[in-house]
């Protein structure tokens, strides 16, 4: 615990006993506890004095819980609020947190889980100014100052974030940043690409295993889950899951808890979970690839990453930024770039987002060997611009009238690969069985449309 002499806590419950309790229990903790059993009681308790932390139940004789949420997200912003749920009712829970609360506790109120949501909620009334800042995001776009405004709100909580986007748009990045403004930057960040852990060793790496559970186990493994105790868990590519661990997961963080592989007992972690994927949530919900419930759960909040597309504003700044990222990791004078080489980057579809823009300036850097990038060292592919424009008003594919069949096709493989070695952080291997080809028909398909980035992890 830490140090909460003179803390302040707004307790709100029309149940005598339990607000009894409550009091009792957080004066054991050396906190101050003021207890009132109304909404009426609960603005005037907040307009009369100074508190750290707000606790407050969901059924109230004059009102409910959420009404006092809002009532502090609007006239104390900078007070962390929580709720007292009935067990299992994740609909109000959810509310709440979407309203502004930080966290919820469910009855019968757990005293480790108590204490362990006191800590939290002063830590965030508590919170200093973070190095880190959401300006680290470059883009002076209206998507990206929305971004930034909703990242700047996302880290005062503790609620589930569902980040969205396309692959290479930024999203372990934003991850990154919520974590980092938050009161759980000192701890640890702990992110794992769901579609990269083989189906049989996923439990063993998201639980962890006791030494001799199951061939190969030679040692304890404390898993994912444990090492980012206290910290934030990015499940990148989430929707990768495989369903029957995808209801583990769900268990684990109602729970709170994990049992790791051959251990007989549970062990609690307090974390906070963020997730990503480039598919569409909803759609892998609606086919039943992705289980409802697990949904609901990991997607209290979303935060929408636009795709470069969508803010070619931001290209050109960009553009200078990993550049100069780039010259001064290969300690290099910065080259000059031509008009018609910016307009060309200003022009293309990128598929593949920002991480795809740094690969080409990184190729373009080392064929045009220190002089000026010109738009042949960029190597785009033919009828970039018009690609950008290949899609019908509903978001779906179409081929422009002007541009050939088999160039359409090409096109369309480029994007198909790209998204792939993206998702999979450029490893060939695991791309090719996610595209269903083999490794090496993989790379023959780099190689003829100039992808082929030389010697990479996953080679055969």
């Amino acid at each position: 615990m830490k140090n909460q002499t003179q803390q302040r806590v707004l307790v709100i419950d029309d149940e005598a006993d339990l607000r009894e309790l409550l009091v009792i229990t957080l004066g054991r903790m050396k906190v101050n506890a003021v207890a009132v059993g109304t909404v009426k009681e609960a603005k005037q308790a907040l307009s009369d004095g100074n508190f750290n932390l707000c606790l407050t139940d969901m059924n109230l004789p004059d009102g409910d819980g959420l009404e006092i949420v809002r009532h502090i997200n609007q006239h104390f912003p900078d007070l962390p609020v929580a709720v007292i749920t009935a067990y299992g009712n994740m609909e109000i829970a959810t509310a709440a947190l979407k309203d502004g609360a930080f966290d919820f506790l469910a009855k019968p109120v757990s005293l480790d889980r108590l204490r362990q949501l006191i800590d939290d909620g002063i830590g965030i009334g508590e919170q200093t100014a973070s190095p880190m800042s959401s300006s680290e995001l470059t883009g002076s776009s209206a998507a990206m100052k929305t971004l930034r405004e909703k990242i700047e709100k996302l880290a005062r909580s503790q609620a589930p974030v569902y980040i969205s986007g396309e692959s290479g748009s930024g999203k372990e990045r934003v991850a990154r940043l919520i974590h980092g403004l938050g009161a759980r930057r000192e701890r640890p960040f702990v992110p794992v690409n769901c579609g990269a852990i083989p189906s049989e060793l996923m439990e063993s790496e998201f639980f962890g295993h006791r030494k001799g559970s199951f061939t190969g186990a030679f040692e304890d493994r404390k898993g994912l889950f444990r090492e980012a105790d206290g910290g934030t868990l990015f499940l990148d590519e989430v929707a990768d899951l495989p369903l029957h661990m995808q209801v583990k997961l769900l268990r684990a963080i109602q729970e709170k808890s994990v049992r790791p592989v051959g251990d007989s007992r549970e062990h609690s972690v307090n974390i906070r979970i963020l997730s990503a994927t480039h598919k569409e949530l909803p759609t892998e919900v609606a086919e039943g690839r992705f289980r409802q419930d697990l949904f609901y759960r990991i997607n209290v909040i979303q935060a929408a990453v636009p795709s470069l597309r969508e803010r070619p504003e931001d290209i050109p700044n960009l553009i200078s930024l990993l550049i100069g990222k780039l010259c001064e990791q290969w300690q290099m004078p910065e080259p000059n770039i031509s008009a018609a080489a910016q307009d060309a980057l200003q022009r293309y579809a990128f598929p593949g987002n920002v991480r795809e823009l740094e690969n080409i300036l990184e190729r373009a850097l080392t064929l045009a060997d220190g002089s000026a990038i010109d738009i042949q060292h960029l190597q785009l592919p033919d009828n970039s611009a018009s690609a950008s424009h290949g899609r019908t008003s509903n978001g779906e594919p179409r081929r422009p009238d002007d541009l050939p069949l088999e160039d359409y096709l090409q096109d369309i493989e480029r994007e198909e690969i790209l998204s792939a070695l993206e998702v999979t952080h450029w490893n060939r291997t695991a791309a090719a069985k996610r595209l269903g080809m083999t490794f090496r028909s993989l790379r023959y398909r780099l190689q003829k449309l100039s992808l082929d980035p030389g010697d990479e992890k996953g080679e055969e």
